[in-house]
């Protein structure tokens, strides 16, 4: 996007930009009064060029009368993401320098050396973590090496975001890395060829018993049916006679990836979707138009919150053709349909062009976009407001928000001191503290955290500043705030003083107290630091209690 800045002093300028102020807008305003909106849509197109007539209006009156320079880009940015904020969470604006993390984004894929990186202000670059098979690997960079320049450039007063920067760019290109090896302490410089880096949408699967699948899935990108496809056909050879298909956490993507994958399980031709734009009375329905992989195997899918889009998509077509099992928990509720489109100045508009409904005819979408729970989940919505739809084999499912599993299982919970030892990346600095010293690591599946390993965390963490705070003590705290703001805090002081000492619990005592939460997170970090990311779901499948309920139901 492109700006200009008008100083009010200099009239041949106020003048030159009222001058193209009017002429945009009023280019915009004959653009969209002219064709394209149809006669049955005059009211609409009559409120539209009213409303860019105030709206130039204002602007013009603005150019010739504020009293300081006019932030152009700021304001009008500002005014374009509130505009869309009034239509969903989805439909939004991209400019053009926001293209490439946009694209990252919607495909997982972008030109650079493939690793994440961990940098700190005024500090070198950490790779945290190399993908497996990545140009970065491949060339020996590893978990704990240190990034001293690239390409000549010296990373410490570079912020994260200018670093990564560096280190992307087109495939096929080179980028020198001045590089302090872990262990040895050396300095080295080492080329790597940039390449196109796909951000796996399957980082596992495997088997999970002698007899169960066990397959993760982490978006809906081109091919990921194929993808998926394969890897069923394997583990049937591999004796295979029950599958349990993750969806947890898997946010969507491709619409035609979501009906390819149900292509594998239920017969060509099966309605999967129906998508309805507003005011046309027409639906598009998408069916499948492959043929399937097996059409008897027992598939368990599991759902939460966090699956949404074409993870509900498919998940709502196997369950209205009676084709899964659906186990988990309720899931996020996003039955639209997005297009991006591109807009002046290279930049890109991702709108909500549909609704989609199942087979059974149940629209995903939650009623209310406002009415979530504090994880994102849809609220708790009446029967009065939903209605009853029925499945291949007439079984009664609702609408109303999200996918409702056949088998409701709750979802893990962790104390508060867990999460702060993640949000304060005590647990981060801890595994990349262990990776300096130890050149190795047992295999995942052979790999468990000691005692003496724990002692040796507690000793690392209390010397730590986080949040260590029990969720008694930060609810003591917040009624000590309440009140306070209620005039009562002296009356009620020797009651919060007795039971603050009631629940208080230092720092090492607390963290031996949730060593069992704890030691889960720290295994599948370092698993992911030694062997990548599928031995970090590998370690993750040993304490994963929703999957083996799901199993057993």
């Amino acid at each position: 996007m492109r700006t200009f800045t008008v100083h009010m002093k200099f009239k041949d300028s106020e003048r030159k930009s009222k001058m193209n102020m009017k002429r945009i807008f009023g280019l915009l305003l004959s653009l969209c009064l002219a064709g394209g909106l149809g006669l049955s849509a005059q009211s609409r197109s009559f409120e539209l060029g009213k409303w860019i007539e105030i709206e130039h209006s204002i602007l013009k009156n603005l150019y010739s009368s504020y009293v300081d320079t006019i932030p152009t880009e700021r304001m009008v940015k500002a005014g374009i993401t509130a505009m869309l904020e009034q239509l969903d969470p989805y439909t939004i604006y991209v400019p053009e320098e926001e293209n490439e993390n946009f694209e990252l984004m919607i495909s997982h894929s972008y030109g650079g050396i493939g690793a994440i990186i961990h940098k700190v202000p005024g500090e070198n670059v950490i790779i945290n973590e190399p993908y497996e098979g990545s140009p970065s690997a491949r060339a020996g960079l590893q978990c704990g090496d240190e990034i001293l320049e690239v390409d000549g450039f010296v990373v410490k007063p570079l912020t994260a975001k200018e670093s990564t920067d560096r280190m992307k760019g087109k495939p096929g290109s080179k980028v020198v890395f001045k590089v302090k090896k872990v262990r040895s302490g050396k300095i080295v410089n080492i080329t790597v060829t940039r390449e196109k880096i796909h951000l796996p949408d399957i980082p596992y699967a495997g088997m999970y018993n002698d007899t169960t699948g066990y397959i993760l899935q982490t978006g809906f990108t081109s091919g990921v049916s194929r993808e998926l496809r394969k890897h069923i056909l394997d583990l049937k050879k591999k004796g295979m006679k029950h599958l349990v298909y993750d969806l947890r956490g898997n946010g969507g993507g491709l619409l035609s990836e979501a009906v390819d994958i149900v292509s594998l399980f239920v017969p060509k031709e099966s309605l999967v979707v129906t998508a309805r734009a507003y005011g046309n009375d027409d639906a598009a329905e998408y069916r499948t138009t492959q043929d399937p992989v097996d059409l008897e195997l027992p598939v368990t899918v599991l759902i939460n919150s966090s699956s949404a889009s074409a993870s509900e998509i498919v998940s709502g077509a196997l369950q209205d053709l009676d084709r899964a099992v659906i186990a988990g928990k309720r899931s996020f509720g996003k039955g639209l349909v997005q297009h991006v489109m591109p807009v002046a100045y290279n930049g890109q508009l991702k709108v909500t062009v549909a609704k989609y409904y199942t087979p059974s005819g149940r629209c995903v979408q939650a009623i209310d976009y406002a009415n979530r729970n504090e994880d994102g989940s849809v609220g708790q919505i009446p029967d009065s407001l939903t209605h009853v739809f029925y499945t291949s084999k007439g079984r009664p499912v609702r609408d109303g928000g999200g996918i409702t599993p056949d088998v409701e299982i709750p979802d893990p919970e962790y104390s508060r001191l867990v999460y702060a030892l993640h949000g304060s990346g005590v647990i981060d600095d801890y595994v990349m503290y262990y990776v300096r010293s130890h050149e190795s690591l047992p295999r995942p599946d052979r790999f468990r955290f000691s005692d003496e390993d724990f002692e040796d965390f507690v000793r690392f963490a209390k010397e730590k500043t986080f949040d260590y705070r029990s969720s008694a003590s930060a609810l003591l705290d917040q009624i000590r705030e309440a009140l306070k703001k209620d005039g009562m805090s002296a009356s009620a002081s020797a009651q919060m003083d007795a039971l603050e000492q009631a629940i208080k619990i230092d720092k090492e005592t607390f963290l031996r107290l949730k060593k069992e939460e704890i030691i889960p997170f720290i295994e599948e970090e370092l698993a992911v630091r030694y062997y990548y990311q599928a031995a970090g779901v590998l370690v993750r499948l040993r304490y994963d209690d929703q999957l083996r309920k799901a199993i057993e139901k």
